[in-house]
């Protein structure tokens, strides 16, 4: 459109401008900036985090593959906008990388990965500390606990924390990591993302929370007296009314409308062990049911049988080096004479998940006090086991092919014959061969790629495990550091290097990949879609999080899921009954949903369930009695769980929200990236030349220092399908170098008093609003308002009048400006004293009215932490009164047994023990009344900071007065 000077100033200041809305204006930057097609539920969460002036945070806790990454990438982009640029990301080690990949390619985000490494580096260049950067900070868990005193002296703007569940036992104290960061950020918003806010129980949703906000809940008694068992619908209604401003949850099933999802689809292949494998397992099996273990710690033997029993099922190489290491410990416990106090020492190496399993598994055994010196019997005891772990041992290095093994080949066949068929029908330009195999153990990996070099896939197979320090590992890294040599690609983490090298490679190079656990989280297979397991987890959650690497949002194919399957084992055949009938992990849309996998919660008991059948039965009929038993409760479970509690607890999902968002974010992308072309358009007449048709333009020269804006081709990416089109030009944004001297500069011009002709067109679409101005004139002002209270935030103000002195509208003056325009007469106008004192009278009427809006916000806002504080007071007070009431039914039981003493010396004994008890309680009294106090005097220091941070500051800008007049458009043909 031809645009004016007034135009550009007004559009200038538009784009920039802070907001407080609720609505999708607020994230109106983010938008522009995103390179990825955003959906309406991942917009909606960004904006539930920025709702809340007074929050200290949210938890957005969406199903697995919804885009919890896209969320959090919508609010970092947004606070990097505003230059609220203090933004730290706490992760699992293994994310790092690919988080920092997609806030570089979604949405133009600098980033840091701080390790050991950098860190140091950074101290030794006199950074005094490294976590204050110019770029978004990510670290791992582990290392944010290690630098928490670094991290609690930078004023966060924003903490996102992604995996949050890991830190859900903050509540118990004995989780270090979860403690060291929740201290450490107290002060700070956060946002926490899980796909499982609720896993074992509503004591965890209570920690998640309370590393948010320690005023959303009293304290951990109060919590557990009045919510743990949720027996009233009462106390349901309240807890959900209480985590409803807390907590943000998506469902898949509830955005088909709009998110796509292709179906999986399930093989088996079934294989049958020879007689020396069966033997090699019944006679393992035998000696873990044996009462007395003394190659196993006592305090972690479930969870050491359960490691041994899926070693075995793995293949002979796995078990073999498993029970090597088992000897060599308990002869070294021998040589010792002491007990075996903990797992051989490279049992971790072999399988990977031994440390987070035993978090998991932790406190479920209680360990019997370890004996300094053994007895005779358990002497003898030892030397006997010795011999019969090395007789297992030479069995199972004997054992050269594995059957199962040997149906690899097999497998792989009928994977990819399955997978074909599936890019066929949904119409593949190109078939591609690509599978992921996963095996619980590292000797099990070692052993297939060997398998595989001597057939048609030799040297199409790479490995990913948790250290990837094979030779030909090495050689990917290398290749693809010396690809991306000066790029933004390289991270400096090693670990995340390697990470996204081995993803890359198998995208572009490899077949087949073969993986531990360690990629069933944080990498994105979309690419692939044949899932091999190789072993099956016994924990459903963990499966789900294997197949999803490949089943997710922005797959394009079915996916097929290969199953190995032991026909000789009863157990295992029932397992994979439960998992493929009752969890329906491998087939449909959705694969489990979450009500299925809700009732077995973190799958750490389901699997305990699991072991204990394989554990104690010894027939096949006691198998089939127990898996009956076991099928026959989890059936009633997941009837019930159709409709649970917890799930009924944090969905808050509104199909008409939703929609609202869908329709005003469109609409606010069309304005916003409509006025950035303009103004673009109208800044750079003299220095670069446009397309006719489309969003393009080549930048010929610069404006004098515009040094950090290259010279070359821009495409604006209007739809964000148009970002795979930009080969060899610059993405022209809002946030890029460019846009932002424009805006400045056409911010900073200024202007006099003029008169614009604003033509209505007369045909296409009309803005019925300016009709009656037809053929009028007037006068128009338009001021900038800063209002800085709970959140800055500014506003565009209009003040109008036409020559007869009518009162037009804030909308009618913001809509002329959508109009073309032209200023007829450069020289300045002359205001007459009167139409400016009309103008700034309607101004400041207009921002009094306003500011009262914003107010009347503010309050709303206000009244809501109000009753989250009242509510803590009161569970405090609750506590507190617990504890006397207990402490008042010990001394009524006491007096009792006092007066039911035989003599004397034992009643005046009683008596005695009665008046202790009843000191006791005096001074319970007055430490509940100073308690009282306490949380009053709390309570008050909220209200004073609340207070401080309402009070309202203004600051005011005129950015012009123009006289204006409205004609009708003058077609061609009417010359």
């Amino acid at each position: 459109m031809p645009t004016t000077p007034y135009h550009a100033k007004l559009f200038a200041h538009d784009l920039t401008r802070r907001s407080a809305d609720d609505g999708t204006d607020r994230l109106s930057s983010a938008l522009s900036d995103a390179q990825v097609d955003l959906n309406p539920h991942q917009i909606e969460a960004a904006l539930f985090a920025l709702r809340n002036p007074f929050s200290k945070g949210v938890i957005l806790a969406d199903e697995v593959g919804l885009g919890k990454t896209i969320e959090a990438g919508l609010l970092l982009s947004q606070l990097w906008a505003e230059r609220r640029r203090k933004l730290l990301i706490i992760l699992p080690a293994n994310l790092r990388k690919q988080w920092s990949q997609e806030l570089a390619d979604k949405f133009h985000l600098p980033s840091i990965i701080l390790e050991t490494k950098s860190f140091n580096e950074a101290i030794r260049a006199r950074n005094l500390n490294p976590f204050v950067q110019p770029q978004i900070v990510l670290c791992s868990f582990q290392f944010a606990r290690t630098k928490d005193v670094y991290l609690q002296q930078v004023a966060w703007d924003l903490v996102v924390i992604d995996e949050a569940h890991r830190l859900r036992n903050v509540y118990r104290g004995s989780n270090k990591i979860a403690t060291a960061i929740k201290q450490a950020l107290a002060p700070y918003t956060k946002v926490l993302l899980t796909a499982t806010p609720l896993q074992n129980s509503l004591l965890e949703l209570y920690g998640l929370v309370s590393i948010i906000d320690e005023y959303a809940f009293g304290d951990l008694k109060s919590f557990k007296a009045k919510y743990s068992r949720l027996s009233s619908e009462e106390d349901f209604a309240e807890l959900r009314e209480r985590l409803k401003p807390l907590c943000k949850r998506t469902l898949r099933k509830q955005v088909l409308e709009y998110v796509k999802y292709t179906s999986r689809h399930a093989l088996v292949q079934e294989f049958f062990p020879t007689d020396d494998e069966q033997r090699l397992y019944d006679e393992v099996s035998d000696y873990l049911q044996q009462p007395i273990l003394y190659a196993l710690p006592s305090g972690q033997r479930q969870l050491m049988t359960l490691v041994l029993r899926k070693l075995l099922a793995s293949s002979s190489y796995a078990i073999a080096h498993t029970l090597d290491g088992l000897v060599k410990k308990l002869e070294k416990a021998l040589a010792e004479a002491a007990l075996v106090d903990s797992p051989p020492e490279d049992l971790g190496e072999n399988w990977e998940d031994l440390d987070e399993l035993t978090d998991e598994w932790d406190g479920e055994e209680n360990p019997e006090e370890i004996v300094k010196s053994l007895t005779p019997v358990e002497i003898e005891g030892m030397k006997a086991e010795v011999l019969k772990l090395r007789e297992f041992h030479t069995l199972a290095r004997s054992i050269i092919q594995n059957s199962k093994g040997e149906n690899l080949l097999t497998a792989l066949r009928r994977g990819f014959s399955a997978s074909e068929d599936a890019q066929k029908r949904q119409g593949a330009a190109t078939l591609q061969q690509k599978a992921v195999i996963f095996t619980e153990s590292r000797r099990t990996q070692e052993y297939l790629l060997e398998l595989l070099a001597q057939t048609e896939f030799a040297g199409k197979a790479i490995l990913f495990n948790g250290t990837n320090n094979d030779p030909q590992s090495k050689a990917i890294y290398r290749r693809w550091m010396e690809h991306h040599a000066g790029t933004d690609r390289i991270s400096g983490s090693p670990t995340a290097d390697m990470r996204a090298a081995l993803v890359d490679c198998f995208r572009d190079e490899a077949s087949i990949l073969i993986a531990t656990e360690a990629a069933a989280e944080g990498i994105n297979l979309q690419f692939c879609n044949l899932v091999v397991n190789y072993d099956l987890p016994w924990n459903p959650q963990r499966i789900e999080q294997r197949i999803g690497r490949c089943h997710r949002y922005g797959q394009k194919f079915d996916v097929v899921v290969v199953n190995f399957l032991n026909k000789r084992n009863a157990a295992d055949v029932r397992v994979y009954q439960l998992l493929d009938e009752k969890f329906r992990l491998f087939n449909g849309v959705f694969g489990a949903s979450d009500e299925v996998l809700g009732v077995v919660e973190s799958g750490v008991d389901f699997e305990k369930r699991i072991a204990g059948i394989y554990q104690k039965c010894r027939s096949p009929v006691q198998i089939s009695f127990e898996f009956d038993a076991l099928q026959s409760e989890m059936e009633s479970e997941i009837t019930d769980g159709q409709q649970d509690a917890r799930e009924k607890l944090l969905n808050n999902f509104d199909i008409e929200v939703i929609e609202k968002v869908k329709v005003q974010s469109a609409q606010t992308l069309d304005t916003f990236n409509a006025r950035l072309w303009s103004v673009t358009r109208y800044m750079l007449d003299d220095y670069a030349s446009f397309e006719d048709v489309g969003h393009g333009f080549c930048l010929e020269r610069r404006h004098q220092g515009w040094d950090d804006c290259p010279l070359g081709n821009y495409r604006m990416a209007v739809s964000k399908s148009d970002s795979a089109d930009m080969a060899g030009q610059h993405t022209y944004r809002l946030g890029h170098p460019l846009a932002q001297r424009i805006l400045a500069d056409a911010q900073g011009v200024q202007l006099s008093e003029a008169e614009i002709v604003f033509q209505y067109p007369e045909s296409g679409k009309h803005i019925a609003i300016l009709e009656p101005l037809v053929g009028q004139s007037g006068w128009l002002a338009c001021g900038r308002y800063r209002m800085d209270a709970i959140e800055s935030e500014d506003h565009l103000v209009f003040a109008g009048m036409t020559d007869d002195g009518q009162v037009i509208s804030t909308d009618q003056c913001r809509r002329l400006f959508d109009l073309d325009g032209a200023v007829v007469d450069e020289r300045p106008l002359m205001v007459g004293q009167s139409v400016e004192d009309a103008l700034n009278d309607q101004l400041t009427t207009r921002w009094q009215a306003l500011a009262e809006d914003i107010g009347k916000r503010d309050g709303t806002w206000f009244d809501v932490e109000m009753d989250k504080l009242d509510r803590w007071a009161d569970d405090r007070r609750v506590s507190l009164k617990a504890e006397l009431d207990d402490l008042e039914q010990k001394i009524k039981e006491k007096r009792r047994v006092a007066r039911q003493a035989a003599n004397i010396p034992d009643k005046l004994e009683r008596q005695r023990e009665l008046r202790k008890m009843e000191s006791q309680r005096d001074d319970a009294w007055r430490t509940y009344d100073q308690a009282s106090r306490d949380v009053e005097r709390k309570k008050d220091d909220l209200l004073d900071d609340m207070g401080s941070r309402m009070k309202q500051r203004t600051q005011e800008e005129r950015l012009f007065v123009v006289r204006w007049a409205l004609i009708f458009k003058v077609s061609r043909g009417d010359k």
